[in-house]
């Protein structure tokens, strides 16, 4: 094995490791929208800033907060955060009646409580779609492929891709990517890369193969 393959594969171990470690300790770091929190929605019956309600309710709360504009015509607003308490509740309803003349009642606003998605949740919608994907996928190399073995380039695909998507998410462990909107593109992503590695290395061995059967 060259040493540079060598290096890459201590690195890749190296990783796994680390990931391993901080997500069986800490867990993943979530975006705000799936970690879970509370929430309150405000109607206020006309047009709004985003960036002057997230101003109010920063102010008030004093960390971090997912505004979102909500109804058909957008005249009404979610504020998302870890934790709103009643008082908070109370004076984020009077600042916004005082900065847009509105008459918000603070007493029937709920404050609702949003449950934390887990990954698996993220990603149940896409399981199906992309077993079949991939279980049409590992056919065709089989297929393409087998004068190189069936069963080891089967294998070797699906080891391939197997371990991409475990040093990916033990990057997102280490850098504390937040899971969130990004997470599942980046894993297709990843997984089509790993099938055109597999694929290329897979058409050079065959080249390779041909030329030394024409050679004898």
């Amino acid at each position: 094995m060259k040493t540079k393959n060598k290096v890459l594969i201590l690195i890749a171990i190296i990783i796994i490791i680390i990931g391993t470690v901080i997500t069986v300790t800490k867990g993943f770091n979530f975006d705000l929208r799936y970690e879970g929190g509370k929430r309150i929605e405000l109607n206020l019956q006309k047009t709004f800033e985003s960036s002057d309600i997230k101003q109010i309710a920063k102010e008030v709360i004093g960390q971090d907060v997912v505004i979102q504009k909500i109804e058909i015509y957008e005249d009404a607003v979610s504020i998302l955060s870890k934790d709103i308490t009643e008082d908070q509740k109370n004076q984020i309803v009077t600042k916004i009646n005082e900065k847009y003349g509105t008459e918000i009642s603070a007493e029937s606003t709920e404050i609702i409580v949003v449950p934390h998605t887990h990954l698996k949740d993220l990603a149940e919608p896409y399981i199906i779609p992309f077993i079949i994907a991939t279980l049409i996928i590992l056919i065709y190399i089989g297929i393409r492929y087998y004068k190189l073995g069936i069963i080891k380039t089967i294998a070797k695909t699906i080891g391939i891709v197997i371990i991409w998507q475990v040093i990916l998410y033990s990057i997102m462990a280490i850098t504390r990517i937040p899971i969130g909107r990004i997470t599942i593109p980046l894993t297709l992503t990843i997984y089509m890369l790993s099938l055109v590695y597999c694929t290329t290395k897979f058409e050079k061995n065959l080249k390779q193969q041909k030329q030394n059967e024409e050679k004898e």
